[in-house]
């Protein structure tokens, strides 16, 4: 990697007693493990230093407009329109045009950075595989090293995984998907690596490293000349998107690579972002390959926006589907806003897997995905996203069938009307009813959850879905919300109003069934109780805390000491 090799012998000299060489300033507080040890060189380590340095305080200030901006929501504003960008929301501006090596996204395949799930992700048959240092992953340190080692294998295409239990070796195909990266949202830090005496940054860790290692093997192997390609997550507002396209500059500048080689897709998943579409299309548009329909995390902000709104109660969390007006809404202003600046539109997540036991019910929720997808592909989508390989069929299916030879449709699918939606429709509240049983399900996903989240698994199979952070943060604010504000639950029957009694019933009836169904043994072993005690208290606080995780990462952090760093 010698083109960002340029660093003085002075700058990176300092050992680490933990058994890392670490540059100045750099502290490694994580395991040693030599594997981990290639990854975290003393080249690789001053490239993720110098970005905390060079953009430490523009990430402070944009985490500041966050907190001031939910101050003004909690004290009755609404999101909108910012007046002071008009001009570029109307006027007539593109996009870099999109590499070829990603013109066709028809299907996409999301996961966690795990070995076997990279290769099967790889494999699937998917157009694009975004490989998850985010909602799918727990970041405990190991799982965010060995997810590093795995993409660097994944890249240089020696990757593979030998599974004793079934004694079969995966090792990937001669024909891959194109491997898109989701490091973590800017709110996250890394608190195994300090910088200057404070946790770096997760983000610029998980980007740093990665393209430190492999944006010369990848622009050779996958990318055409191009890359690479990244999924930016959790953004609010195009000040935070203009941090992004900071980065991308600086690491393309000290690769010695090409402006506007690196190439992201930006989720907009929060409901303030819904109004800085094209803003954030802007601040990126040499970066820029499209947004994506995060809607899990949608609804989930829709909540947090409006904590403070008694009028703007969410129902059930199965009832706020694309059917919704705010949603659909979303869902066309954003087609035709990335079409207009000539980049892709990408649906939101199928997040059903098989029902390897019931053929019927499989394939029942197989229809309504295959529904789904029809209503994305006409509603002008360029492609979509799977949780798992065994949708990908259905889902390729009908977008080819709607797309036909052509890779996107971006240029086909203008959707000219979506330019009347108003702010009204996009923060419509949503209709429907609350039931116990909505918050039973709530209760038990989000323990379950938190309850694998904390013993390192981020990506769980619950009731016949793929549940990730963003599902289980509906399950806590909606939770939050309704006992906020003693909802009644009107949509059963039952007349009674959400309060910190029925709450503890629930859940204790809630822990009961989810030890019948797990089993004694695993309930045991597992980290059910602590979950529930963290979930039950982050439900039941006077003020909602901004993100499950960040409490959470708190208990999965683990310092190692210095003498015993290589024991």
């Amino acid at each position: 990697m010698g083109s960002l090799g340029m660093y003085s012998e002075s700058a990176v000299r300092k050992k680490s007693s933990r058994g890392y060489d670490v540059p100045e300033g750099v502290d490694i507080r994580g395991r040693y493990d030599e594997e981990f040890a290639r990854i975290l060189s003393k080249e690789a380590l001053l490239f993720v230093a110098d970005l905390q340095r060079t953009f430490r305080n523009h990430i402070r200030y944009s985490m500041e407009c966050r907190r001031e901006a939910k101050r003004r929501y909690n004290e009755g504003a609404v999101p909108g329109f910012d007046p002071a960008t008009k001009y570029i929301r109307e006027s007539e501006w593109t996009c870099a045009p999109v590499p070829p090596a990603v013109a066709d996204r028809r299907v996409e395949i999301t996961g966690p950075v795990e070995r076997k799930m990279i290769i099967n992700a790889l494999n699937s048959g998917a157009k694009v595989f975004m490989a998850d240092f985010e909602d799918a992953l727990s970041p405990n340190w190991e799982n965010l090293m060995r997810g590093q080692i795995n993409l660097k294998d994944a890249v240089d295409g020696t990757i593979s995984f030998h599974d004793k239990a079934r004694n079969k070796v995966y090792k990937l195909n001669d024909q891959t998907a194109k491997l898109f990266v989701r490091p973590r949202g800017w709110h996250l830090p890394e608190a195994h690596i300090f910088i200057d005496g404070e946790p770096a940054t997760g983000c610029l860790v998980d980007f740093g490293l990665y393209f430190f290692h492999n944006h010369a093997n990848f622009r050779r192997s996958q990318g055409q000349g191009s890359g690479p390609f990244f999924y930016l997550p959790k953004m609010e507002h195009s000040r935070e998107a203009k941090i992004w396209n900071s980065v991308f500059e600086r690491a393309e500048k000290m690769a010695g690579i090409e402006r506007g080689s690196i190439r992201a897709t930006v989720l907009i998943e929060t409901l303030p972002a819904v109004f800085q579409m094209d803003e954030i299309l802007y601040e990126l548009r040499d970066h820029s390959v499209g947004l994506n329909c995060g809607r899990w995390d949608y609804i989930f902000s829709y909540v947090k926006t409006f904590q403070a709104h008694p009028d703007r109660l969410l129902p059930d969390r199965v009832q706020v589907g694309m059917a919704q007006h705010f949603m659909r809404s979303y869902s066309d202003l954003l087609i035709r806003t990335c079409h207009r600046r000539g980049v892709h539109a990408m649906g939101g997540m199928a997040a059903q897997i098989p029902i390897r036991d019931d053929p019927k019910a499989n394939e029942m929720a197989l229809e309504l995905v295959r529904k789904d997808k029809l209503r994305e592909a006409k509603a002008g989508h360029d492609g979509t996203w799977a949780a798992h390989p065994g949708l990908i069929p259905a889902c390729m299916e009908v977008f080819t069938n709607n797309m036909g030879n052509a890779p996107n449709q971006i240029r086909s699918a203008r959707r000219d009307d979506a330019a009347n939606l108003t702010a009204d429709d996009l923060l419509q509240q949503p209709r429907g009813v609350r039931t116990l049983e909505g918050l039973r399900l709530n209760t038990r996903v989000g323990i379950q959850y938190l309850a694998a989240w904390l013993t390192g698994t981020g990506s769980v199979p619950l009731y016949n879905l793929m549940e990730d952070a963003a599902t289980a943060e509906i399950s806590r604010v909606q939770n939050w919300q309704w006992l906020k504000y003693g909802v009644e639950l009107d949509g059963d029957g039952l007349g009674v109003s959400v309060n910190k009694e029925l709450f503890g019933r629930v859940v204790e009836e809630e822990m009961e069934r989810i030890e019948r169904e797990v089993g004694k043994e695993k309930f045991r072993k597992g980290m059910y109780k602590e979950a529930c005690k963290m979930f039950t208290r982050q439900c039941t606080a006077p003020t909602l805390d901004d993100f499950l995780t960040l409490d959470a990462y708190n208990h999965i952090v683990i310092h190692h000491p210095r003498e015993l760093s290589r024991l």
